[in-house]
């Protein structure tokens, strides 16, 4: 019986064995470089505050110049990434760089290096997140991005969750520095995983290296250039999920207490990282389902659930349900938008030029959710929360209709 191409996608061989041993290594190295350094990231204010005595202002700082020299590394990753050969050494070597310098942190002395380890440690994640996403699209056919692009952000969702509770384990048993220095452990695991998925990648043809030479221009023109003009869009309104940590503490504190309120606030964090992480999947199998429009139509869908959220957060009360259902919405858009976001790149971009478009993607995101959550910030406090929400849900809205009239890709 003859079929078309799009009457069963999820029939061929090709499409049934989308889950290869790199794409289990890729994941598995998302995973453990997830738990490598959420260990430091959650320890880090105890580190400055409690042990070197810093006051908050010296966090801010750290945590502000190291978010942005990880995504001037983005962009510079993107360039050094279009070469199939040195987007391997990349990967391995950020991976690498990520799990010593985050670790190292536990033996500095004073905050100045603390600052500089941070850095360079957050620059080597940077580098590392377009190599990582171009590898994984050489490891798929294209029919199979969705699945395994949402395969990879559910296990660095499920690191998100491990992670912190690895934590405190370590912290009640060793204590803060101790903590911090073992997490090189599953970040020098990642890195192996990096080099198991790579033994299973196919070896690039051509020899000669690619000139490293930064192309923006092409990336904007057609489709690909329509679809990060909507990207821009949502993450200037994507704004940190600590945000809505916040949001939820301070409705619950007056009928709670400071610290139940904060308790129950983190809780509902664990739901939004639990609803991202089984979004993922379901959201990259209809991606590839629905053809070649599915990463974009996935990618409306999260916006969606993006606008719903910030809109019930414009207008819930302190009730702990109701609250449960605005985190909810956030997770699984988040959990659908990154998934959408990386396979339509994946599909969109032209082969040379992958690691640019991911390095341009990343780039995006890191600007977008800076300014998103800047003008928030100030948006709560000068005016109200809600003013905030509302602002946030209004550029939703805008990537939504952005991506409504996108023509249908060819």
């Amino acid at each position: 019986m003859t079929t078309t191409p799009d009457a069963d996608r999820s029939s061929t061989p090709e499409q049934e064995l989308w889950l290869t041993p790199g794409v289990r290594g890729i994941g598995a190295a998302s995973f453990l470089a997830d738990v490598g350094h959420e260990i430091p990231t959650a320890l880090l204010p105890s580190l400055l505050t409690s042990t070197l005595g810093a006051p908050a202002a010296a966090l801010g700082a750290i945590e502000g110049v190291s978010d942005a020299l990880a995504g001037a590394a983005r962009f510079g990753g993107g360039v050094v990434a279009d070469d199939p050969n040195r987007r391997r050494k990349v990967a391995v070597g950020g991976y690498t760089a990520t799990a010593v310098l985050g670790a190292a942190t536990a033996a500095a002395t004073s905050v100045w290096q603390v600052g500089v380890l941070r850095a360079a440690a957050w620059t080597a994640r940077g580098l590392r997140v377009p190599a990582r996403n171009a590898l994984l699209a050489d490891l798929v056919p294209a029919g199979s991005y969705g699945r395994a692009y949402g395969f990879e952000r559910m296990m660095d969702n499920l690191g998100a969750i491990f992670g912190p509770l690895l934590a405190l384990g370590l912290v009640a048993w060793l204590g803060v520095q101790w903590a911090i220095g073992l997490s090189v452990i599953p970040g020098l695991l990642a890195a192996a995983a990096v080099i198991y998925s790579i033994r299973h990648t196919p070896r690039p043809t051509g020899r000669d290296k690619v000139p490293l030479k930064i192309r923006v221009r092409p990336l904007l023109r057609g489709e690909l250039g329509r679809l990060m003009t909507a990207v821009a869009a949502f993450e200037v309104g994507n704004v940190a999920a600590t945000l809505l940590i916040l949001r939820a503490s301070d409705l619950l504190t007056p009928g709670h207490g400071t610290q139940t309120a904060t308790t129950l606030a983190l809780g509902l964090y664990i739901a939004y990282n639990i609803a991202a992480t089984l979004a993922s999947v379901p959201a990259g199998r209809l991606a590839d389902r629905l053809g070649a429009r599915g990463p974009v139509l996935v990618l409306a869908g999260g916006v969606a659930a993006f606008a719903a959220s910030y809109g019930l957060f414009v207008v819930t009360g302190a009730d702990l349900a109701v609250l449960v259902i605005p985190f909810v919405l956030a997770g699984i858009g988040i959990g659908a938008v990154e998934t959408a976001q990386h396979s339509a790149v994946a599909a969109l971009a032209p082969a040379d030029l992958r690691g640019s478009a991911f390095g341009l993607l990343a780039t995006v995101q890191s600007l977008g959710n800076l300014a998103a959550s800047t003008v928030a910030g100030v948006l709560w406090t000068v005016f109200s929360p809600e003013a905030a929400f509302a602002y946030l849900t209004a550029w939703m809205l805008l990537a939504l209709a952005g991506l409504r009239i996108r023509p249908r890709p060819a």
